[in-house]
């Protein structure tokens, strides 16, 4: 009887708690503005730009520097383009369902 209640309450959590989040389709994908555009540009152009380097003769330090920076214009390149995200609820709701579970 324990089992059932406890399963009904996560279960009315589960529905109350977590965001829906669809994927953008092709159909209802937001268009980025002319700066986000030329900013993603200029990431990735500075991206090739990294690839194309000769790492060889670089020195530790430095070679530390262009992976912060490739870090960096990840993350920016992530924000401008959007995504999907889970809030800190539904993360916690389905690791504890894993723990059920398991």
């Amino acid at each position: 009887m324990k089992k059932l209640i406890y399963s009904f309450a996560l279960i009315f959590l589960l529905g109350t708690s977590m965001n829906t989040v669809s994927a953008a389709t092709t159909k209802d994908k937001v268009e980025m503005t002319v700066e986000q555009k030329a900013e993603l540009q200029k990431i990735v152009n500075r991206v090739e730009e990294i690839k194309a380097m000769d790492k060889s003769n670089m020195s530790r330090a430095e070679k530390k520097e262009l992976r912060k920076e490739l870090r960096e214009m990840k993350q920016r390149a992530r924000g401008i383009s959007g995504g999907v995200y889970l809030s800190v609820g539904a993360i916690i709701i389905i690791i504890l369902l894993l723990i059920l579970i398991l």
